[in-house]
């Protein structure tokens, strides 16, 4: 009895891991290669413990347990609940940039590596040196704006 428990555990486990791979873990991870393996494992020791004809009907039983299982969990939307369902629309600076020309000045708020936030006209803005790494508080001017982007320089 105890073979058959043994037997029973790593296959479940190896199936739940398998899901937990797919559903929540997507891409190859160590995840999905331990449920792999204790799948393996379990069918393994069911060929060991009780032979050929019933190794054979372990791995039948357990392809059927798991393509069901597969099926009803992505037919009956039982993962939805855990899916991400909003979206972004927004973009940086879009529609704001109108105001703003090269030569003005500002004030950097975070510090720029090289992007990051600079206060323009009274409005945060996403700004981007060209490498250079600007420390927060320090007065930049822009250089020039290209298609959403506000391109600036430390004023020294």
């Amino acid at each position: 009895m105890t073979e058959w428990s043994i037997i029973i555990s790593l296959i479940a486990l190896g199936l739940v891991l398998i899901i937990i791979e797919i559903i929540f873990v997507p891409g190859t991870t160590f995840v999905g290669v331990g449920g792999f393996v204790f799948l393996v494992i379990g069918i393994f020791l069911s060929f060991k413990y009780f032979g050929r004809e019933t190794g054979w009907t372990i791995v039948g039983i357990s392809s059927v347990i798991s393509g069901g299982l597969f099926y009803y969990s992505f037919k009956a939307d039982v993962w939805s609940r855990f899916a991400l369902k909003s979206t972004i629309d927004s973009k940086v600076n879009e529609g704001e940039l109108a105001q703003l020309s090269p030569g003005q000045e500002g004030i950097t708020i975070s510090a720029l590596r090289p992007v990051g936030k600079a206060e323009l006209l009274n409005k945060l803005f996403e700004v981007k040196t060209l490498g250079e790494y600007v420390d927060s508080g320090t007065r930049i001017r822009i250089i020039k704006i290209l298609s959403n982007q506000i391109i600036v320089e430390p004023i020294n």
